[in-house]
């Protein structure tokens, strides 16, 4: 992989520094993520994301330690703690799976050290939990399954069957879908996290009477719900986040999931300058169409070199407002941080397609504008 080049690049510049991290204007980032396992493609494109921004931007400045948390939280903050205390890391980075960032984020901005989330969004750091070194610059959790609840509505659905896993994610899912939804809901299910075999949930959807089915189940879980539902005869339509309908995820599902609606803040096909170029340089460099989450990771390097550019590290409070000030060019279009430094944005919907060989999504319209997080009047920063 090309991106190695750059992490190996960086890493011996530092060490014949001599470890001089401290100087001006230098920022070492610590990137925890989910590189094996189940959920390893997520982590995969946050990174490759991430490290597709550092190069273009060629800043050599910055220098990426990366780590692998194999989506266990024990692990995760294993690895907090030895960037935190061995590797002097200055902004840490990465998580994708809310378990684990309520394992890592509390504990890594109490000793000092912003955190830049590029996936996980949990409602507890929202609010009352947040923090003046903490940035969340995908979504706060329920976002996106408030946006597909609106288009819930939008689509006449009356009596839906809502299922997600038991993790604080899934939780703030069901939270959000229901916050915008307005019809009843035929079931409501939490599953094991990780949990492959959906035959028993499939079958309360057949008895439910539902006439639509909401499902969050990101990486492995959504491709087999998928797979099973699709062979199971239950034809209900189907809506949920991009989440499980992402760039990754979609080869492994095939047709069942062609013409699936799902909400998402970002698509290959939005028009603006900086995501033409993302989409087309993503392509380059690793031979493969970007994803949500790799387009999250190339956002969370710009924001950062963004502040690098105004303001050292070393000086809390002007880099936290350089990052709030949020002046990069994002692939999403307009981004702005609310006063909780959750992003504001507008969030679309989306239809699974299949161009040429490649199942993909294209863009169907707008579901939620300007649209800030629930949990914002909570947070006294």
């Amino acid at each position: 992989m090309k991106m190695k080049t750059l992490v190996m690049a960086a890493s011996v510049a530092a060490l014949a520094a001599g470890g001089a991290w401290a100087e001006e204007g230098k920022v070492k980032v610590g990137m925890i993520t989910t590189l094996s396992g189940g959920g390893a493609g997520l982590g995969i494109d946050v990174r490759d994301g991430f490290m597709l921004a550092a190069k273009m931007a060629g800043n050599e400045n910055l220098e990426v330690v990366i780590e692998d948390d194999q989506r266990k939280p024990e692990i995760a903050v294993q690895l907090a703690d030895k960037m935190i205390q061995s590797e002097k890391v200055d902004v840490m980075t990465g998580i994708i799976w809310s378990n684990l960032a309520m394992a890592v984020v509390p504990a890594a901005t109490a000793q000092g050290k912003f955190y830049l989330s590029p996936n996980a969004g949990p409602s507890a750091l929202a609010g009352k939990g947040c923090n003046k070194l903490y940035f969340n610059v995908a979504w706060q959790n329920d976002n996106l399954h408030e946006a597909a609840g609106a288009y819930a509505n939008d689509a006449g659905y009356k009596n839906t069957f809502m299922l997600a896993p038991n993790y604080p994610a899934g939780k703030d899912a069901l939270t959000g879908y229901k916050r915008t939804y307005k019809g009843e809901a035929a079931g409501e299910v939490y599953t094991d996290l990780g949990q492959t075999d959906y035959a028993a949930q499939i079958a309360q959807i057949r008895a439910s009477g539902a006439d639509s089915v909401f499902f969050f189940l990101p990486g492995g879980m959504g491709i087999s719900f998928l797979k099973q539902y699709a062979n199971s005869g239950v034809d209900l339509p189907v809506v949920g986040p991009a989440f499980s309908f992402d760039q990754g995820i979609l080869q492994a599902v095939g047709e069942a999931a062609l013409g699936i609606k799902n909400a998402s803040q970002w698509n290959k096909d939005l028009d603006n300058e900086a995501n033409k170029e993302f989409v087309a340089a993503f392509q380059e460099e690793y031979d493969r169409l970007p994803s949500l989450y790799a387009s999250q990771g190339y956002d969370t390097a710009n924001l950062l070199l963004s502040a690098m550019d105004k303001a050292d590290v070393s000086d809390e409070d002007a880099f936290q407002a350089a990052l709030k000030e949020a002046d990069f060019a994002s692939v999403r279009g307009k981004f702005s941080f609310g006063n909780n430094q959750h992003p504001i944005q507008d969030y679309y919907v989306r239809e699974v397609v299949k161009e040429g060989d490649v199942y993909t999504n294209k863009l169907v319209g707008p579901s939620l504008t300007d649209h800030a997080d629930a949990y914002a009047a909570d947070c006294k920063m």
